[in-house]
């Protein structure tokens, strides 16, 4: 099992990075939530992951925090149906926390937005995970909610926003940061919504 890898970042991309490790690269597939934490190209890097071996191929899934190794094992090893694609869709769709939060109190309707996973799979992560997060997930969703800050929150509002409105993960996180560059830190939500949407 390949837990981790460190070396050198070469090349990153929103769903994949390619990790040197004494002089063989390594394909890393990962969520948007990762990619916002990697450093520069050409920067030394450490890497959480998780090998997964089909009949065709071996894939690597890496993580920059072990929280979202944790819940994508949660997805994949617990939730009949959910394979690691789904898995890694549901961390790009939304933090884990809030992910957690979701679970815990039954929000079918934010977890059927995510890409892949319809109402029905919606529910099926709710009572398979449920038990499992419980209510330590739940106090870790409310303390997030605060420790987000205000343009955190509301980057998060505005890729949401972009996501309900048929938009792919990568799209809108793209969409939503480059109108953030062009209107600024004072821009609000329906701002960034509406630059983003005028962009694309």
């Amino acid at each position: 099992m390949i837990t981790h890898l460190q070396g050198v970042l070469v090349e990153s991309l929103p769903t994949q990075v390619t990790v040197e490790v004494n002089g063989v690269g390594y394909e890393v597939q990962i969520p948007l939530s990762s990619y916002d934490r990697l450093p520069p190209p050409g920067s030394p890097i450490r890497i959480l992951t998780q090998l997964v071996v089909r009949d065709d191929a071996h894939l690597l899934f890496g993580f920059m925090t072990k929280e979202e190794r944790d819940l994508f094992r949660l997805l994949v090893q617990h939730v009949s149906g959910i394979g690691p694609k789904t898995a890694l869709a549901a961390l790009s769709g939304c933090s884990v926390p809030a992910f957690k939060g979701a679970v815990v109190n039954g929000d079918v309707k934010m977890l059927s937005q995510i890409k892949g996973v319809g109402r029905k799979t919606a529910e099926r992560i709710i009572v398979d995970l449920k038990d499992r997060i419980g209510v330590a997930g739940a106090w870790e969703a409310a303390s997030a909610k605060h420790a987000l800050s205000p343009e955190e929150q509301k980057v998060n509002d505005a890729v949401l926003a972009m996501i309900s409105l048929g938009y792919k993960q990568v799209e809108a996180h793209k969409a939503i940061r480059e109108a953030t560059g062009k209107l600024g830190a004072s821009a609000d939500v329906e701002q960034l919504v509406r630059e983003a949407l005028r962009q694309g």
